[in-house]
Formats: C-alpha cells, structure tokens, sequence
C-alpha cells in the first residue's frame, strides 16, 4: 500500500512492518513450548538467517493438514451462518448497495495464541451486522507473509454470517519484501498448475475460512510476472469457488508487474478485478476516480459494490478524514463499497489501563454513530457511521436461539450469576450472537444507557446494563429475527434489578415495521420480578406466526435504575448436549498442557473445561468450540498428587452435559 500512508515499525535485521503488526518482542521460548498459535508461511523460500526469538519459518509448500500437529487447535467449528435484512432501523440504511469491509489485524504475526489469552484487553469485534468480508490482516518479511484467521476469529465471524479471508502479503522492498517470494507463489509444475493456489485453498479448507486476500506489494516485476500472478489468481479463485471460498485482490501490481496504487479501476488492473471476486482499492481514490471506477465495473459487467474504496482509520479513526459523499452520498446512490483499514483502532487508541467498557464505548461510537441509537443516527456529524448508511443483518432464524450477551471477553467467568473464573480472559469463540442495533431505545422521556457491562453477568463474561432516570417507559429493541412460532414457544429472560424499581415486559412482534425507521408492532407481556438473579418464563402461546423482533419494555417505578439482563432464550423445548468423549492430556511440559477429546455427537455450542480443586470446587480454565485446548501454568494443589479435569458440551441454550473426565499426575 501507499508508502507514505505506512506506520513503519522496523523489527530485527532486515524485518519490517508497516501496514501489518511488528515482530514479536517476546524473550526466547523455554525448551518447549506447548501454546499453539496462529499459523502463518512463506510461499516456499525462507529468509537468509534465523528467525528472531519467538518466530517459526515454514515454507507453505510444505504444509500437510496430516502432519500440521496445531491443526485441531486452529480449525474453525462453527459453519457460516445464513443471515436476513430487516426493515432498516432508519430511512437512510440501505441494503444492496454500499458493503463494508474490515481489514483488521487481531494480534501480532508471530505468537499470536489461537485460542484467546489471559487478558480482556483485546479487539472483541461485534458490530458484524454492518460487515459483509472481513481480512485476517497481517504478515512481515521477517515473520512470515501468508497468514490463516485463528479460529476464534472465524467461529465468531461465521456465528453472525460473515466471511473471514486469510491474508497473503508480499511487502514492498523498502519493508524486507523480497521478489523472489512473488515468484515463489505463482510458480508453475510441469503441468502449468500453480501448486501453491491449490495449498492456499486446501489450507483454508482445513482451517474453516473462507478464502483469501492477495496483497502483492514486491516491485521490481515486469509483465512476464503479471501474466503468471493473473494465471495463479484466475486458478485461486477456480479451485476456492468450488469449495465456497472467494478471492479479493488489492490492487497494487499492474498488468506491467510494476508496483503502481492507482486508487481506480483502470486498464493497469482490471484484469487482476476479473481474476477476483472482489478489488481493494487503495487509498488514492478520489470522487471522479471511484466515479469511473464503478462505471469501468459495470461495464466489465461486473457489480460496482465488488470495489472496496480503501478508507484509512489506523491513526484518527473517527476523526479521519473522508469525502464520504465520494463513496456514499446521502442522495444518490452508492458508487462503491467501503473497506476500512484497522479499525482496531477503537481499542488501540485508548491509553494504558483500558478496560472493556471503554473499548465498546468507542467501537460503539465507530459503528454506530455519535448519537448511539441506529434509529436515530447523527447526520450532521463528521464520521459517517455504517449504520447511517448500511442496513444491518441478523442471523436469528431458528429455534433454539439463546444469549447471555457474551462479547467474547471479560474480567471474570461466571456460570448461573457464580464467578467460577476470577481472571481476565479473551476468545471470541464463545461470543453469542449479539444485538445487530445498538442501541435502540424508544421512550418519550429521558434516554437511558445502555451498555454490556463487564462487573456482573449470569454467564459468560458480561451482562446487558440499562441504566437511568426512567422517567416514561422504555422498550430496547434486541433481536431482529425470523423464528417460528410452534404451541409450545417460550422466551426465558434472565435478570436482575440492582438499583430502583421496575417493571418489565417482553416485547414481542410477528410483523415487521410499517416503514424504515419505524417501531415494530410490539405486544407486550408481562415478566414477573424478584429479587436477585431471576429467570422469568413466558409462553408466546397467543401468538402465531413468526416472530420478528424481539424487545423489553421497562418502566421505572420507584428512583433511578440499574437494570440487568443476562440472558435471553427463545424454545420450544429444553435440550441437553450429548457428552464429548476421550478427553486426555495429549502432551505436558511442566504446568502447561494439551489436552484433546472426541466431540460430542449431535449439536453443540462449544465446550467447556474446569479443574476440580481437591475441596471439590469447580474453577474454570477455559472454553472452545475446537477438540483440543492448551491451559498454561498450572501446578499443584496443597495435597494434589493428579489434577483432575473435566469438559462438558455446552448446547444452544447453554444447557451443559455431563462430564468427560481425565486426570494429569504431578
């Protein structure tokens, strides 16, 4: 990408970074090192040298899914999850036109864990109702160049319907970018195949995502090479389309194989445009550019919205300037996509000591607006919010459906309002489903705030807050959804008034909204309350159809108040997960350990590991929806001569199974 646009970070001799994290500072390992982490290559020839502390060189041509021993540790569980579009939350979201894309680097190259880590501070994205592709962004000439989302990462994305693409990044030779690397990667066999086309789409099949993001940024190319990188891209897409995976270029190699950002799509690469799906613009568009540039694609007949119009957010984020009416004009139509570059910059801006209210403070102000009611968007701001112009989806289509307004990290692990976990933690694999409009609150008095708060929750790491002076009655929208509606539905709520007095209601539609912008035709049904953590049942028996939204009303009877909900289920029937089997510790070094077991037959959300302390306390070390996970730095108990161990399946209702149990002698 544009040099003079890069945040350079040089690391180690003859390394870089730019637009991608930094080298690993990360002290030498010990003797063996047990946590598996995001996987990352090089094409096929390494650097001259060896690697830094903390850092594996691996050749992509070598990789074997039979041999890769952190597979079953980075292979994604959850499938892609299909997803609708409401009636928009305002009168100027739309659907079919702009989309939006992330490019996001979730950690660094090198020692980036692949399930979580002990810390909340981490980028917990989960405004994905306004995403359509999100890159797995990343790759340094000293590290590695090709990276694969760990699976965190993709289970979250695919639980809201959206697409994560592994990143293959070829620096420029002022970054350590090496040309022989390009031509590692659109080498030719004796067959004319490109071999390393056909790993990148093996690797993403076994991995779980969903295709790639093809970055190639070396210069020193001639046409030659530009002729054999739009015959290993054309072969990319081929072989990944069959297995539903998709290709997004970036367009810095021209048709000449020189380096050369053109901010358009032009005749120096539209033939790349067409051996992809889709084409990263970068950052030099201007109005007339992006213009010509969606004409260029119709005309190619292709859709203009497969342009992503580079939108830099890395330093300013929402004070970075943007000719938004360039790209999504308020009166006319979209003229292209928009690709956001590190919009992690909602957690990385913030100063030392952040917490995770303070993140989702300012990730809420990115994806929603100023204003933080999506029905109510800012217009007149500088930032244009994608929920101002981008119609949000949801994936809540079936039943079951259940939420206890997980993010997907948290100060501590909570089971039935019991703190189990009292150590920070990060994984976004066991973030729910989560409100794709925060926040919508519909009063004719005082707005309250609305928050996930990390202090308390029923289960998980967090819970929903609402708090304020109710001085009219409030209903919050939730869940946009698309369930049926059988003899026997019920919602559960799970909630808890900590200051003043309220009355609640299940807010409940089975039509939509007469018009963008407008209310759902709630009905209203009374919740009963008490004290503490209370889980209140309410038949939907009077009701048929299907339901499509859901809501809580409540009115304040009695002082300022700080109301709770913490979880949310929608059924016709209780279900208990099957029990995963053959759980055992497959590898130990000192405390740190692996264990793997065989999963559960039938659904299951995820899997949930505790130790048993020798008083018979249960203590939480960890869950994932992968067959394997690695706990750190566990050691014996006054007494213990073994640790015990034991992992339950964990259902859609977050109903728990029995346990599978296995021991690890001191």
């Amino acid at each position: 990408m544009n040099l003079s646009r890069r945040t350079v970070l040089l690391a180690g001799a003859g390394a870089a970074a730019g637009l991608v994290p930094g080298l690993s500072g990360t002290a030498a390992a010990a003797a063996r090192d047990l946590q598996p982490y995001a996987s990352y290559w090089y094409p096929d020839s390494l650097p001259a040298g060896s690697p830094g502390a903390g850092i594996t060189w691996r050749s992509l041509a070598s990789w074997r899914a039979d041999t890769d021993a952190d597979l079953a540790f980075n292979a994604s569980a959850v499938p892609i999850a299909d997803r609708f579009t409401p009636v928009p939350a305002n009168t100027t979201a739309r659907s079919g036109q702009a989309r939006v894309q992330s490019l996001v680097s979730f950690g660094p190259t090198a020692r980036n864990p692949s399930q979580g880590a002990a810390t909340a501070d981490y980028y917990a994205l989960t405004h994905w109702s306004y995403l359509d592709e999100l890159v797995f962004w990343g790759g340094s000439s000293g590290e590695g160049l090709i990276l694969a989302p760990n699976a965190p990462v993709v289970d979250a994305a695919h639980r809201h319907g959206v697409p994560v693409l592994g990143n293959v990044f070829l620096p420029p030779a002022a970054y350590g970018g090496q040309l022989r690397w390009t031509r590692d990667l659109v080498r030719k066999d004796a067959e004319g195949r490109y071999p390393l086309a056909a790993q990148l789409v093996a690797v993403a099949e076994a991995y779980g995502f969903d295709g790639w993001f093809v970055n190639a940024e070396t210069g020193g190319g001639d046409p030659a090479l530009a002729t054999d990188m739009l015959g290993f891209l054309g072969e990319l897409k081929a072989l990944g389309a069959a297995k539903g995976q998709r290709v997004t270029w970036y367009g810095a190699m021209t048709v000449n194989g020189s380096v050369s950002w053109q901010g358009a799509l032009n005749d120096r690469n539209k033939a790349f445009f067409q051996a992809a799906d889709s084409l990263f613009l970068d950052f030099r568009w201007t109005s007339g550019a992006l213009a010509t540039s969606g004409t260029t694609a119709e005309q190619l007949g292709r859709d203009r919205y497969a342009l992503w119009a580079g939108i830099d957010v890395e330093a300013n984020g929402t004070d970075a300037s943007v000719n938004w009416d360039a790209v999504v004009p308020a009166t006319k139509a979209h003229v292209t996509s928009i690709g956001y570059y590190r919009p992690e910059w909602t957690r990385n801006h913030l100063p030392a000591g952040r917490g995770p209210g303070d993140f989702h403070a300012a990730d809420d102000a990115f994806w929603t607006g100023a204003s933080l009611d999506p029905a109510r968007p800012d217009t007149t701001a500088r930032w244009r919010a994608p929920a101002l112009f981008v119609a949000d989806r949801s994936t809540v289509t079936s039943l079951p459906f259940a939420t206890v307004f997980n993010t997907g990290h948290g100060l501590k692990w909570y089971e039935d309002g019991e703190v189990t976990g009292d150590t920070a933690w990060n994984h976004l694999g066991l973030q729910d489903r989560l409100p794709s409009r925060r926040w919508v609150v519909r009063t004719g008095g005082r707005r309250p705030s609305v928050t996930f708060d990390f202090a308390d929750a029923w289960r998980g790491g967090s819970s929903l807050l609402v708090a304020g002076d109710l001085d009219a009655p409030a209903t919050l929208d939730l869940y946009a959804t698309r369930l049926p509606l059988g003899e026997d539905t019920v919602v559960e709520l799970t909630h808890r008034t900590d200051a003043g007095e309220v009355s609640l209601e299940l807010a409940v539609a089975t039509d939509d909204p007469a018009a963008a912008g407008a209310a759902p035709p709630y009905t209203h049904l009374p919740v009963s309350s008490g004290s503490g953590w209370q889980t209140s049942t309410v038949s939907l028996s009077g009701l048929t159809g299907t339901v499509r939204a859901l809501g809580v009303r409540l009115t304040g009877t009695g002082g300022p108040v700080r109301w709770r909900l913490g979880g949310l289920t929608v059924r016709d029937a209780a279900e208990t997960p099957q029990a995963p089997t053959g759980l055992r510790v497959t590898d130990a070094e000192g405390g740190d350990l692996r264990l793997g077991w065989q999963p559960a037959p039938g659904p299951v959300r995820h899997y949930e590991l505790h130790r048993i302390l020798p008083d018979g306390t249960r203590r939480f070390l960890g869950g994932t929806c992968q067959r394997a996970f690695h706990v750190a730095g566990l050691g014996p108990e006054q007494g213990e001569a073994a640790a015990r161990f034991e992992l339950r399946s964990v259902g859609e209702l977050f109903s728990v199974s029995t346990p599978a149990t296995t021991t690890h002698t001191w």
